[in-house]
């Protein structure tokens, strides 16, 4: 099969750093630039270090938009729309935003949702591609399932724990690791900006759904990861709902449903989702793990350009969890 070309934007970040950690390896990929301004000249492995060894790619300034199938846009939120509205981008080139920007359904943008849990068929025609949230996807496939029956009919309750990769490369006084490490606090409680498309998700399926999500997130003290803990009232029994949400993915190529009470350390350094349940009573409890930065960011991202490409989804991202 002939190569697919990319061309990332905004090549310094965590998301960037993961996404050509994964490119680079990539059987049906060939990185044709990556483009940084504030690196461009030096050695990608230099920012990036992980990549010693891997790859002789520097940064760059320019944008060889003739010479790419495929473009990976890595900035920061915000900077993808005014990237889009300043550049002609040829309308042939597969776009895959890893930002904010066009994950919200509006009518001045033609992006597809890149969950592929629920969107797959749409991505795999799709010509651009908004990748979803960390704590977004987290949550979606704890809850999707329910929502797929109509059986999201009281309030949610969410608490859901990241790792100080999720704030960015850039230190800040909430994840430098003097503040991060041995220590624990919430943040934007009940108003986080990923229960948008978490909403707009739910309705697709359950359009009915008006209920409250009463979403906590959490800063923890460790550098990747996510832990979601979700509760409603249910009416299924514990055997019920095993069955509707084991059914729901049961093509899901990195989501798996699982009976022993999981661990974080089984999906950190992976594209995979673990989901698992608990009844307690009336109410129905969910658990939900994922990489952020790679189920999270950047491993979707390269899942939905496997869809996008016809590739077998798990191509280039069948990796295994650091487990101990």
């Amino acid at each position: 099969m002939k190569k697919i070309k990319v061309g990332v934007i905004g090549g310094a970040g965590y998301t960037a750093g993961e996404l050509l950690r994964i490119l680079v390896n990539h059987p049906n990929v060939e990185i044709v630039f990556v483009n940084s301004s504030s690196n461009a000249g030096n050695p990608i492995a230099d920012v990036h270090s992980g990549l010693v060894g891997e790859t002789d790619l520097v940064f760059t300034s320019e944008l060889p938009f003739g010479e790419v199938d495929a473009l990976f846009l890595c900035s920061a939120h915000g900077d993808s729309k005014k990237f889009m509205d300043e550049n002609n981008v040829p309308a042939a080139i597969k776009i895959i935003d890893l930002s904010t920007d066009y994950r919200e359904k509006r009518a001045d943008h033609d992006f597809v949702y890149g969950l592929p849990e629920l969107n797959k068929s749409a991505i795999a025609t799709a010509t651009r591609i908004a990748n979803p949230g960390c704590f977004a996807t987290a949550i979606q496939l704890a809850l999707l399932p329910l929502a797929d029956k109509g059986l999201l009919t009281d309030e949610v309750h969410v608490n859901a724990i990241t790792g100080s990769t999720g704030a960015g490369v850039k230190p800040s006084s909430t994840s430098h690791f003097s503040w991060r490490n041995n220590n624990i606090s919430i943040y934007k409680p009940f108003e986080h900006q990923h229960l948008q498309e978490i909403g707009q998700s739910i309705v697709q399926l359950q359009p009915a759904f008006d209920k409250s999500i009463n979403f906590i997130p959490v800063r923890g003290n460790f550098a990747r990861g996510i832990y979601v803990t979700a509760y409603t009232t249910c009416a299924l029994s514990l055997e019920e709902a095993k069955s509707i949400y084991k059914e729901f993915y049961k093509d899901a190529a990195f989501t798996f449903v699982v009976d022993k009470n999981p661990d974080m350390k089984q999906v950190v350094n992976t594209n995979k989702a673990i989901v698992y349940l608990e009844k307690h009573g009336d109410k129905l409890l969910i658990v939900s793990m994922i990489d952020n930065l790679l189920k999270g960011a950047s491993g979707q991202a390269v899942q939905n350009m496997n869809l996008i490409f016809g590739l077998d989804e798990k191509t280039g991202i069948a990796l295994k969890s650091i487990g101990f």
